[in-house]
């Protein structure tokens, strides 16, 4: 019996190990070999698998939310989840039950152990499991590291693949190159696929193509959609992952699923993914948050923020950033002169420290502060006077995003009170 009492990760921790416990282990043949034990759940089921770097969950959820308003039943899988490892699974924008899935990974268990799979591999399983109970219509696929040997690849009938802005992240799973990591991520693409991508940087771009015309392949490229269009995320980089939601939508024509402008409309308006560009709530004070975890995602962030008022005077960042990413460059993106940086640890995770931070980044070391959790950063910014505006900005890593939202430490603004 579960707990409802009992947080929905610790409902599940007996059964999905950490991830930063389980390893690494990028190889789907044992996947395969798992799905093939299981009956090959969803392998008629057509998917589009979204992959790249940065912007992978806000085209899966323009994908989601188009295929809702067309009435389209479908099932997707996403990574990673702030809250609940529920969030990962849903069919139609309902995601799966604590229960359900704590069932679904019980009776999954002698598989895990026999074929060795990875906790990403037996949450993919799970939902595979789900969806071909719910007898969805289409499946839309998040990649959740790479491509090539990600769990979503062995999926067999993939005729549209999505691609969000390729860059630099994984380095110590997918290499060291952009050359190396976009062609890990190009190696998705399947014969006779249609896939879509918005610009990427040009050495992206030829890989690309040239895997399309490998496995003959149409590429489409689009460009970011006109400001005629309500996006429900807020964000410049939004117009590019939803045209290239918009292109994936419509490849699906020669399947059946013709989708009108007007519909794609209003799904593209009712999407919604939280912890991306967010205004939050603490003690009823504004803040934004961000996911923002790379030094490509930063960058983009970085541009987003000319579009905010008063940002020249200067913003009061709070990053956490797990010590494995390059935390050094991720500062040089986001940190302008005016500008002061908080620098917390992610709770279960190993993280950068100020000090650490400020040795590698010294050019900005005097404007590195360091503080033991977000809370103890807000309420010194508070102490000093005028809350800052434009508002402070929580970003660095998902995993603290998550955190602060499972705590309740910070409240969607519209929950606020």
């Amino acid at each position: 019996m579960v707990d409802p009492t009992v947080s929905n990760l610790d409902q599940l921790s007996d059964l999905i190990q950490p991830f930063d416990q389980a390893g690494m282990n990028l190889d789907l043949e044992r996947f395969q070999l798992a799905l093939q034990a299981m009956g090959n759940p969803c392998h008629s089921i057509p998917a589009i698998q979204v992959v790249g770097t940065n912007g992978k969950g806000s085209i899966a959820s323009f994908l989601h939310s188009g295929l809702k308003a067309a009435g389209i039943r479908s099932g997707l899988t996403t990574s990673p989840h702030l809250v609940s490892w529920c969030e990962r699974i849903r069919v139609d924008e309902q995601q799966i039950s604590t229960a359900e899935l704590r069932q679904r990974l019980t009776a999954l268990q002698p598989l895990r152990s026999s074929h060795r799979l990875t906790p990403f591999e037996l949450l993919m399983a799970a939902a595979f499991d789900h969806f071909a109970a719910s007898k969805v219509e289409l499946l839309v696929l998040e990649v959740g590291l790479g491509g090539r040997l990600d769990a979503t690849t062995a999926h067999p009938y993939r005729p549209v693949i999505a691609f969000a802005s390729i860059g630099l992240d994984h380095c110590e799973h997918l290499g060291s190159t952009l050359k190396q990591i976009a062609a890990e991520k190009a190696a998705v693409i399947s014969p006779g696929a249609v896939v879509i991508s918005g610009p990427q940087h040009p050495e992206v771009t030829k890989l690309l193509n040239d895997a399309a015309d490998q496995q003959a392949a149409q590429i489409h490229w689009v460009t970011p959609l006109t400001d005629e269009w309500e996006l429900g995320l807020p964000g410049l980089i939004q117009r590019q992952n939803a045209a290239v939601a918009k292109g994936a939508l419509e490849a699906l024509a020669p399947m059946g699923w013709l989708l009108s402008e007007a519909t794609l409309r209003q799904g593209f308006a009712q999407a919604q993914w939280p912890g991306r560009l967010q205004t939050m709530r603490w003690q009823d004070l504004p803040l934004l948050i961000d996911g923002a975890h790379n030094p490509h995602a930063a960058k983009q962030l970085a541009l987003e923020r000319q579009q905010w008022p008063g940002e020249e005077q200067g913003i009061q960042w709070i990053l956490g950033i797990q010590a494995h990413k390059d935390a050094a460059a991720i500062l040089r993106h986001l940190i302008k002169p005016a500008d002061r940086a908080w620098i917390v640890p992610v709770t279960n995770h190993r993280s950068w420290t100020s000090a650490a931070l400020a040795t590698a980044c010294q050019e900005r070391s005097h404007q590195i502060i360091a503080a033991d959790n977000v809370e103890q950063a807000l309420s010194q910014l508070l102490a000093e006077g005028a809350w800052p505006n434009p508002p402070p900005v929580i970003a660095g890593s998902l995993y603290l995003l998550g955190d602060l939202m499972a705590e309740q430490t910070i409240t969607p603004a519209r929950e606020a009170r």
